[in-house]
């Protein structure tokens, strides 16, 4: 009881607008539109839409870009970013774009197989110990073995739905699953099988009460995994036309019957869901709304939720310094969330307590 007693405090501290005013935040390559952040060593690696690919030395705390604008990369406008020790690799609408960190050169890799669509590239994720990566397209999943460079397109359409083979998100799920998120629910993969091994694949979508039933279907932008549940963060499309095509929210799955779902209805100034990132007991979440009547999306900010009790507190961004309510990517190492935006990149420090207690 003292232990959460505790913790509440300090969340308290960290949000409060006496408090959170005189914490450490810092602002980096404000304009620019931040996708995706990635850690390996002393480098922190940032995709953006539309100036390259920048990266920033711990060390040195020095920033170098990779841009069409220094003529060292033939492409501004990236969706995902992923590293290893030997590669960094990039996300396009043109294909898979590769660094070899010991050459300092960068390749591109266009896939035969998916149609006019196949070579938008939209998720990424390394397997460090199997060194693997994994390709998650517009159309099909790739297993790219990155020591014999042999790629494995797998088509995961299900029926004749389509949106089940257009890929959203990747996450891996300790050492043994890997999660796949589409257009239409998510799939499983049981790394210690085979990919062409039926067994080896699990597809969840909203049928039979999964995600609640709720929507027409159901697009996964988002994993987290803590303990025993499951963070579902998906994508809100809705129309006139098309009231609960995909409601939105955050699902919580506890990997045997029980869903719940967190949505604006509970104190998330959206249903759209950006990314999620993890601090101890809570979980950091930037969110959206779909204008049914513009059909687009507006930001809407940046929430802390309780894992605990699912308590929802929206975070200040002005005590913060973030001049944008459009939270496209979040990261998080040692005491440092990292915030990316639509207009530039925060460095928000975070309490030792709020980052450490409970998260073990």
């Amino acid at each position: 009881m003292i232990r959460k007693l505790f913790l509440h405090i300090i969340l308290v501290l960290v949000i409060s607008n006496n408090i959170l005013s005189q914490t450490e935040s810092e602002l980096f390559l404000e304009g620019a539109t931040i996708i995706d952040m990635k850690i390996d060593g002393n480098y922190l690696w940032v995709a953006t839409y539309g100036q390259g690919i920048f990266r920033y030395s711990f060390s040195e705390e020095k920033w170098f870009n990779y841009s069409t604008a220094n003529n060292n990369l033939d492409n501004d406008l990236f969706f995902t970013l992923e590293v290893s020790p030997n590669f960094v690799w990039a996300g396009t609408t043109e294909g898979l774009f590769t660094l070899d960190r010991k050459t300092n050169r960068w390749t591109k890799r266009k896939f035969a197989l998916g149609g006019e669509f196949g070579n938008w590239i939209r998720a990424l994720k390394y397997d460090k110990k199997r060194d693997v990566l994994w390709i998650g397209r517009f159309r099909n999943i790739t297993h790219f073995d990155v020591k014999r460079r042999r790629y494995t397109d797998i088509d995961r359409m299900q029926g004749n739905d389509q949106k089940s083979n257009n890929i959203k998100s990747i996450e891996m799920d300790g050492d043994s699953l890997i999660w796949f998120g589409s257009e239409s629910g998510v799939h499983k993969f049981d790394i210690k099988k085979t990919i062409n091994d039926p067994a080896a694949w699990t597809y969840i979508n909203n049928k039979d009460r999964n995600f609640l039933g709720e929507g027409a279907s159901v697009s996964v932008s988002a994993f987290l995994f803590e303990g025993k549940n499951i963070w579902f963060g998906t994508d809100e499309f809705v129309t006139r036309e098309n009231p609960t095509f995909n409601v939105g929210g955050i699902y919580l799955f506890n990997r045997k019957f029980s869903w719940e779902r967190i949505s604006r209805v509970d104190g998330l100034g959206g249903n759209g869901i950006y990314t999620m990132a993890r601090t101890g007991n809570y979980i950091w979440t930037g969110v959206y709304e779909f204008d049914r009547r513009d059909k687009k999306e507006f930001g809407k900010g940046l929430y802390l939720i309780n894992r605990i009790t699912n308590e929802v507190t929206p975070v200040n961004l002005d005590e913060i310094k973030i001049n944008s309510s459009k939270i496209i990517s979040l990261l998080f190492e040692s005491d440092y969330l990292w915030i990316g935006t639509d207009r530039g990149l925060a460095r928000l420090k975070i309490s030792n307590k709020l980052a450490e207690w409970g998260g073990k």
